[in-house]
């Protein structure tokens, strides 16, 4: 396993069987790049103060980072490559589907993930998922790649963009 996260000594072991489950998980209905957001969602939690991963089943906690990750990049859509419902998510971990979606919701509100979350969307969706790319100009909304360079880079600068599209070739179609 090659992760770039540091996980601190007390939760490795956890860390390491919350991973070993989604890796699993991954393997059959997913892919590498969900693999990696999922171990960076699961370290995220693992270097809270507290971490929330201390108290809790791994099955249950994989699940959720599996789900959590999912809904970000809307893994439930039949149109996106790969695809997964919920339900196979939950019976695969064998969890209840209230149990999950809870622990799911907990993750997200601790990580602050959403559909306007650069920093949890798969690498490969960044550039079409217009929702990363709508910001608050002057009170009004707009897609950043249609603005000036000098203003995307501002965004940038802010932390509210992955990337300058101007400097990608990035633009909406």
């Amino acid at each position: 396993m090659v992760t770039s996260e540091r996980i601190p000594k007390v939760m490795a072991e956890k860390f390491a069987a919350i991973t070993a489950q989604t890796d699993a998980f991954c393997a059959q209905h997913l892919n590498e790049e969900y693999r990696q957001m999922i171990h960076r969602v699961v370290g995220a939690l693992a270097r809270k103060r507290p971490s929330p991963l201390s108290s809790g089943k791994e099955s249950v906690w994989a699940a959720a980072a599996v789900h959590a990750v999912g809904r970000v990049n809307f893994l439930d859509d039949a149109s996106q490559t790969p695809h997964c419902k919920p339900e196979a998510i939950y019976a695969f971990f064998g969890i209840a589907e209230s149990t999950g979606q809870n622990k799911s919701k907990a993750i997200r509100d601790a990580l602050k993930m959403g559909p306007f979350s650069h920093e949890w969307t798969l690498p490969s969706r960044l550039a079409d998922n217009p929702m990363v790319w709508i910001l608050q100009v002057n009170g009004l909304m707009m897609d950043i790649r249609t603005a000036p360079v000098e203003l995307q880079r501002l965004a940038y600068e802010k932390g509210l963009i992955p990337f300058i599209p101007a400097e990608q070739g990035e633009t909406p179609d």
